[in-house]
């Protein structure tokens, strides 16, 4: 997610739908405490509310991007030894 992009809370739902609405709910207000996110809160009824990268998360995209290949290669070399 780059900085621009956006997602609605129930769009982050879907994407992953073994998580309960506490835990997200819980786990965003953890990450934003944390200024990893950014969360926008429009004044309606429901209330609607989006979130984006805080500059500051965006530093960990290296990290992120480094895990993920690490636990791509783990797979493949898990997957040759069965």
């Amino acid at each position: 997610m780059a900085n621009s992009d956006t997602i609605r809370f129930n769009e982050l739902r879907r994407l992953m739908p073994g998580v309960t609405q506490r835990m997200l709910t819980k786990q965003l207000r953890e990450l934003e405490a944390d200024q990893l996110i950014v969360r926008k809160v429009y004044p309606e009824v429901p209330p609607r509310m989006e979130y984006s990268m805080a500059d500051y998360g965006l530093t960990l995209a290296p990290i992120i991007t480094a895990l993920q290949k690490w636990g791509t290669e783990h797979l493949r070399k898990v997957k040759q030894e069965v």
